[in-house]
Formats: structure tokens, sequence, C-alpha cells
């Protein structure tokens, strides 16, 4: 992702829909965990990292990118800079390890894989976001410097090939799918990440937020979350 990406992201990341809900499908699937050391891989603007600092986390952010580091950072939030393909933490010495909307970005999405499983300690966890399908493919993934989308079962054997084993895959932003899928069609080079106007975007969370009391989690959506265990 570009630096005007990251900091257009960083910008929308208190108040667009897909943060904000991705913030409390964090909150939701970390809370009944019981806390110890974590590292958010890939944390952006850092967002989902203070999710897990609130929650009473140790955690620390780790990012690639030198804009969003600073920017994560400047939030008060513990950062260090470092590639998911070689964490610089030893073996077995985390509870946690979360990364959201990252694998995508890398080329050797094996060796991100292999490093979650690396660092974690026997029982550790793994919660791991991504998006979904390559039917939904466009210019928005493009411009985002996405590698690819992933499929459930794609996704399940790189992270048991790991040496993680995978509790339970759901899907996530699955009622907004088909209007995803119609825009992009039409979607050659552009992100979507952009200001939505407020009616409009407190109308997305709702929808969005609706998925929790309905039975629709192996369903297609946006995006895929993994939940897995480090053997």
């Amino acid at each position: 992702m570009d630096e005007q990406e990251i900091r257009k992201s960083a910008a929308l990341e208190e108040r667009h829909w897909w943060y904000a809900e991705r913030r409390a499908l964090v909150r939701r699937l970390v809370a009944p965990l019981p806390t110890g050391r974590a590292v958010d891989v890939g944390c952006g603007g850092g967002g989902n990292t203070r999710v897990l600092r609130d929650l009473g986390w140790d955690v620390t952010g780790l990012e690639y990118s030198p804009v969003a580091a600073t920017l994560a950072a400047s939030r008060g939030l513990k950062i260090v800079r470092g590639d998911s393909r070689r964490l610089p933490f030893a073996d077995g010495t985390l509870d946690l390890v979360m990364s959201t909307d990252m694998w995508e970005h890398i080329d050797d999405d094996e060796a991100v894989a292999r490093e979650t499983s690396r660092v974690l300690r026997p029982g550790g966890r793994a919660l791991v976001a991504v998006p979904c399908s390559m039917k939904l493919w466009s210019g928005h993934d493009v411009a985002l410097g996405h590698h690819r989308r992933y499929e459930r079962a794609e996704l399940v054997t790189l992270m048991e090939g790991a040496g993680l084993d995978v509790v339970d895959v759901m899907s996530w932003n699955v009622l907004l799918r088909p209007v995803a899928r119609l825009r992009r069609r039409h979607n050659d080079s552009e992100s979507e990440m952009e200001e939505v106007h407020p009616v409009v975007n407190a109308g997305l969370r709702l929808a969005v937020a609706t998925e929790r009391y309905l039975p629709v989690g192996r369903l297609p959506g946006i995006s895929l979350v993994a939940r897995a265990v480090k053997r």
C-alpha cells in the first residue's frame, strides 16, 4: 500500500463503518480470552491494537511501513517496525498473534503463517482476517497492493500447514457482498476507502452489525476471519 493510501486509511479509521465494525468484531472475538502478551501484525494506524490494549493485553503493534508505524506510535501505542515474514519475537513467547487484512499484502504468505505459529506458545491463539474470494478481485485490490483474495479451504490449508489448528473460519460482511460485487465490476483502479455521508455510514454499520444475530457465518462474505490454536 502506498503512502497516500496509508494516510487516507489512517484518517478514516476513527469513523468509517468498515474500520469501526472491524474493531467491534475484534473486541467481540478477543474479549472472552484470558489476557497475556500479544502482537498485532501489520497494525496500520493501530485501531485494532488499541482494542487489545483496552482489553488489558500487553500488546505490541508490528508495522513494516514507516509512515503507518509513525502514525500508530503517535496514538500512544507500543509499536515496532518489522517484517511479518521474520517476526522479531522469540519462539513460543506470545499468547495471541492477530493479523487483520494484512496477509494478502505479502508475497510469501506461507512465511507469515509459519512465523505466526513459531512465536506462539503451545495453546496460544491466532486471529487472522483476510479478504474473501477472487470473484471479488477488482481495482480496489490493486490499489491496496493485494496479491490475492482467499477461499475458505485455501486459508485453512495455509494455517494448518504452519502448525496451527483452525478452530473456526467465519465469513464477515456477508450482507454487503452483493453490493461490493456489483460496484467492483466497474472499478478498474481505485480503492473503495473513502469518506461516506454520515447517514450512509450509519446504515452500513447497521448492516454489518446485524450479522451478529443472523446465521450467515458460512455464507460467502467480503472477508474471512479465522481463529486457530498453536499445537
